[in-house]
């Protein structure tokens, strides 16, 4: 455990979900569970809750601006995790600033589509993010669905999925990390890693629960928590997919839709 003298600080550039299972609020619970300093830049508010999203207002460009300045010029952040930046002015704006603070370990989850399979995000903001974002990432996390649209291309075979980490890759992030596939083995949950150079697969157990609402925002935070206690990208993917893997395990229902996952699940009574 670091000491408060010591705590990494990681930022999270996203969404707010009223529902407490996603956005912001999962992002902040992880990083708490995985004992980091969350700090967050509230970029959307939604009207969300276990079943659909039911309404999404975007912050003015000033109030975003002033929040990734009012953390970062004063505390810092160790890594940064990015999740709902749902139009082409909002991306454009984090881009020029992580440029600007030069955050080098940035891990951009391009959420498009939420758990209930509403779209988040419009091809216009789509196209800014590959050519404006993604090549400023340290890796990318897009589930199977929101690879598809970034490739423009269905993932039914093993090769598919290879071809569209190739495809996204050239996009220009230093890695991707396709996650949620069950192509191989039903079985199994396994997450497919490339970086130019090597595919890499993260398997893990597959449970059988509908409530995995906040899944994709809580395994691009795990990732930057880790990455901001020091260890390096591969190892803090292998860590993330165990915490994931768990917390999903431990996954409760709540409300009528897809529940939460089960973040303090390190800290439950076993």
């Amino acid at each position: 455990m670091a000491s408060p003298q010591s705590i990494p600080k990681v930022l999270t550039i996203a969404g707010a979900d009223s529902g407490g299972c996603a956005g912001i609020q999962a992002d902040l619970k992880t990083f708490a569970a995985l004992e980091v300093h969350g700090m967050s830049v509230i970029t959307s508010v939604t009207a969300q809750n276990t079943r659909n999203v039911l309404m999404a207002s975007d912050l003015p460009l000033e109030n975003i601006q002033r929040q990734i300045e009012a953390v970062l010029e004063d505390i810092g952040a160790d890594a940064v995790k990015t999740g709902m930046l749902s139009s082409r002015e909002i991306i454009e704006l984090v881009s020029e600033n992580v440029r600007r603070f030069r955050m080098e370990r940035l891990v951009v989850d391009p959420v498009m589509v939420s758990t209930g399979g509403d779209l988040l995000m419009g091809p216009e903001a789509v196209e800014v993010m590959k050519t404006k974002l993604f090549p400023q990432a340290l890796v990318v996390t897009p589930n199977l669905r929101e690879a598809e649209v970034l490739t423009g291309g269905k993932i039914t075979k093993q090769e598919h999925l290879k071809q569209a980490m190739r495809q996204i890759f050239e996009l220009g992030p230093r890695s991707v990390i396709i996650t949620g596939g069950h192509i191989a083995d039903p079985k199994q949950s396994t997450d497919y890693f490339f970086d130019g150079e090597e595919f890499i697969s993260f398997p893990g157990s597959r449970w059988e629960t509908r409530n995995t609402h906040g899944s994709g925002c809580t395994f691009a935070s795990a990732i930057a928590a880790y990455l901001a206690h020091g260890l390096d990208l591969k190892e803090a993917i292998s860590h993330a997919k165990e915490y994931i893997t768990e917390a999903i395990r431990h996954s409760f229902p709540l409300g009528h839709g897809h529940g939460p996952l089960g973040h303090f699940w390190k800290y439950w009574k076993q």
